[in-house]
C-alpha cells in the first residue's frame, strides 16, 4: 500500500483545511495556504484529488495523479475542484453549506504490463483506481467510483476509457497504457460534519 501513513486525525485536518481554503477563495478570492504546523506535517509527496459532492451528486473533482508536495498541492486541488472543473459552474458562496468535502491521497501509479486481456484479473474494484493513456488521450477514475456504481473490473476499465474520450474497449489495444493506484479516502459525513476514513 502507501509508503506514507495517514492517521484519522491527519485525514480530518486535510478535509477541514480543504473546506476552509475553498470557503475563503469562493468568498474573497484569497488563496489560503496551510499553517506552518500543517505544512510540516504534509511536506511529503503523494497524489491528491479533492471531490465535492452536493446532495450525493458530484459537484467538482480535480487533483494530481502523480506525487506532489501535499502542503502545496492541497490548496491548488481544492480551488480547482471548486471553481475550475469544466463539467460544472464555479461553486457559489450559498452552496457551501450543502457540499461535502472529500480528499483522496494516492499512491504512485504503477503501469500494468502483460497481456491486455488479463487486465481484469490484475486489478481489483474496491482497492484500485485506474488511469488509461492512449496517444493524447488520458482518463482517470478514483477507487471509490466503481464501488459507488457497482461496476465489475471489466466495466471499470471500460468507463475509464470513456472518461479519456476513447471507445470503451480501448484498454485491450496494445498501444493503451493502463496504470493502477490505491487511495486513502477521507470525507465529511454531512456538510461541516464529522470526517471519516472511507473503507471501500
Amino acid at each position: 500500500m502507501a509508503s506514507f501513513d495517514l492517521s484519522d486525525q491527519d485525514g480530518e485536518s486535510l478535509v477541514q483545511e480543504a473546506r476552509k481554503i475553498a470557503t475563503e477563495f469562493i468568498k474573497t478570492r484569497r488563496k489560503l495556504q496551510l499553517d506552518e504546523k500543517s505544512k510540516a506535517k504534509f511536506a511529503f509527496e503523494a497524489g491528491i484529488f479533492v471531490t465535492l459532492n452536493s446532495k450525493n451528486d458530484l459537484r467538482g473533482c480535480i487533483g494530481f495523479p502523480t506525487p506532489q508536495r501535499l502542503d502545496k498541492a492541497l490548496p491548488e486541488a481544492v480551488i480547482a475542484a471548486a471553481t475550475q472543473d469544466p463539467r460544472f459552474p464555479p461553486v457559489t458562496p450559498d452552496e457551501l453549506d450543502d457540499i461535502t468535502f472529500e480528499v483522496t491521497i494516492l499512491t504512485p501509479p504503477q503501469e500494468r504490463l502483460g497481456d491486455p486481456l488479463q487486465l481484469p484479473q490484475k486489478i481489483k474494484v474496491g482497492r484500485d483506481g485506474l488511469i488509461v493513456r492512449y496517444g493524447h488521450h488520458s482518463g482517470l477514475l478514483l477507487p471509490q467510483v466503481p464501488v459507488e456504481y457497482g461496476w465489475s473490473e471489466r466495466e471499470f476499465l471500460e468507463h475509464t476509457c470513456q472518461k479519456a474520450g476513447l471507445p470503451k474497449d480501448s484498454w485491450m489495444e496494445k498501444q493503451a497504457k493502463i496504470f493502477s493506484f490505491e487511495g486513502i479516502i477521507f470525507k465529511e459525513e454531512i456538510p461541516h460534519g464529522k470526517v471519516v476514513r472511507v473503507q471501500l
